[in-house]
């Protein structure tokens, strides 16, 4: 199943950067007495009680940025909104409720998520009782705690824990076996696909761009299989939205990507690769979806080789190289159940587990073809590999430091973990992990992990060396999260 999302949200200025960093264990996000520092949304991933969850830091609600990104922030933190799972609402212990509370308290309330109060700065268990004032917000559960102080971390983490998403049962029937979110620029035959997979005029098609304004579900069955076709409105640029209605095509198109199972996006081969089909590229590479590149009306390009329009295609999505393309006629059913038939198989290899002892095989391998280069001069080292969750498949890699590995072999991975794992066509979401935040790791050596003989040896010694009579020592169990870096 997919990692659970945790969202912090709050007005500026109530520490939200500081319990990011606490409950990561890490300075990751930058903390300052100044509001509107956050801009941009930060994401890394936590282990508590062997669950896992993506922490993620929003900007302030509410602020005016000096710098005119406001529209910009706000954008980023209603995609946290959306996509949270459990949010933390933060508040200032030591200041009360104020007017920006209640409009951050009012802007949550649309969303029916679980929702902790969160009253940081409470350094002295005298602030507990002001804090009671929070209550009047209307959210029935709340915390008082301190990242400067560390006060009540754990219990905090046990809440998240005991409100993330039940893990999913594999074998239970779902309503819904794929959902399709079919997006691109308007007037590229999307809708005229939906109605010919669907065998009905299921929704309008016309000449005019822009005619789907909603998103559109249409329910189908093939193969006693259940398919869920999302046909979401065109998105043009930026520039060209003039009003609210095709602001919120936008909106509920970007919604589609983040509900499918699988993406299709749509190109006319009539007309050049835009910024706007980028646009989309991006935010389905940012979501992880698998995806494929449809290019529709191909009966109008039928001099041209389909390899000459891949290629293109290639060229203009480098990030994408893996996603499959398909060439069809929507208006004539020509390739469209190829496409449905290749979404499935997309599914397929995005929802796959692969074992462990399989997973560290194909890491040796690839460690043995190409070792990572030196870096801030040492030699980074891969120790073991494990996958986490699927949909997208997600993999951890522990290291002995993860800010050793560059950009150019973190590509090199992941090819060759697509080139020799059931990941050939979906997006693998990579995580490298230190190897000391790993129980059982730094104290050993697994069967399957990549070390050198040198050291193998060491450690085989070690097990070997007779034992001294006296009483036994246990460490106490450590309480503290991992953090993992997000590839």
């Amino acid at each position: 199943m997919p990692i659970p999302k945790v969202a912090i949200v709050g007005r500026p200025n109530v520490g939200k950067s500081s319990i990011f960093n606490w409950l990561a264990g890490r300075t990751i996000a930058i903390v300052e007495p100044t509001a509107g520092v956050t801009r941009d949304r930060l994401h890394t991933l936590v282990t508590w009680n062997d669950r896992h969850f993506e922490l993620t830091d929003t900007g302030g609600m509410g602020i005016e940025d000096a710098d005119n990104l406001t529209s910009d922030v706000e954008k980023q933190i209603e995609a946290g909104l959306r996509e949270a799972d459990v949010i933390l609402f933060v508040l200032d212990a030591r200041d009360g409720v104020v007017p920006l509370d209640e409009h951050v308290a009012s802007r949550l309330r649309r969303f029916a998520k679980p929702i902790l109060l969160v009253a940081n700065k409470a350094d002295v268990p005298a602030l507990d009782v002001s804090a009671q004032d929070a209550y009047r917000l209307g959210y029935p559960e709340l915390l008082c705690v301190s990242a400067k102080q560390n006060r009540h971390k754990p219990e905090l983490l046990d809440w998240i824990e005991s409100h993330l998403p039940e893990v999913a049962d594999e074998d239970a029937p779902a309503d819904t076996d794929l959902k399709l979110a079919i997006v691109g620029r308007r007037n590229t035959g999307k809708s005229t696909f939906i109605n010919s997979l669907a065998q009905a005029e299921r929704v309008i098609v016309s000449e005019v761009p822009g005619t789907t304004r909603d998103s559109v579900d249409v329910r189908f069955e093939r193969d006693g299989k259940t398919i869920l076709a999302i046909d979401t409105a065109g998105v043009r640029k930026k520039s060209s939205v003039a009003n609210s209605i095709e602001f919120y095509s936008i909106a509920r198109a970007e919604r589609s990507i983040r509900r499918a199972d699988v993406v299709l996006l749509f190109f006319d081969p009539t007309q050049k690769v835009s910024r706007v089909d980028k646009q989309l590229a991006d935010y389905i590479l940012e979501n992880h979806k698998p995806a494929i590149f449809v290019v529709n009306k191909w009966d109008l390009m039928k001099p041209m080789p389909t390899g000459e329009w891949g290629e293109y295609l290639r060229k203009m999505f480098p990030s994408l190289d893996y996603v499959p393309m398909a060439f069809i006629t929507a208006k004539d059913g020509k390739n469209v159940y190829r496409v449905l038939n290749l979404a499935q198989h997309l599914h397929k290899q995005a929802s796959a587990r692969v074992s462990t002892s399989r997973l560290n095989r194909v890491l040796r391998e690839a460690l043995a073809q190409q070792a990572p280069p030196m870096r801030q001069n040492r030699s980074p080292r891969i120790f073991f590999a494990t996958q986490v969750g699927t949909n997208p498949p997600t993999i951890v890699l522990f290291t002995n430091g993860p800010e050793l590995f560059d950009q150019p072999y973190i590509r090199f991975l992941l090819k060759w973990f697509r080139d020799h794992l059931p990941f050939a066509e979906v997006p693998i979401h990579l995580y490298l992990r230190h190897k000391g935040e790993a129980e059982g790791v730094a104290s050993g050596v697994d069967e399957d992990e990549p070390v050198p003989p040198a050291r193998r040896r060491k450690v085989e010694a070690k097990r070997t060396k007779p034992q001294v009579a006296g009483p036994s020592v246990r460490k106490k169990a450590s309480r503290k999260p991992d953090v993992w870096r997000d590839i």
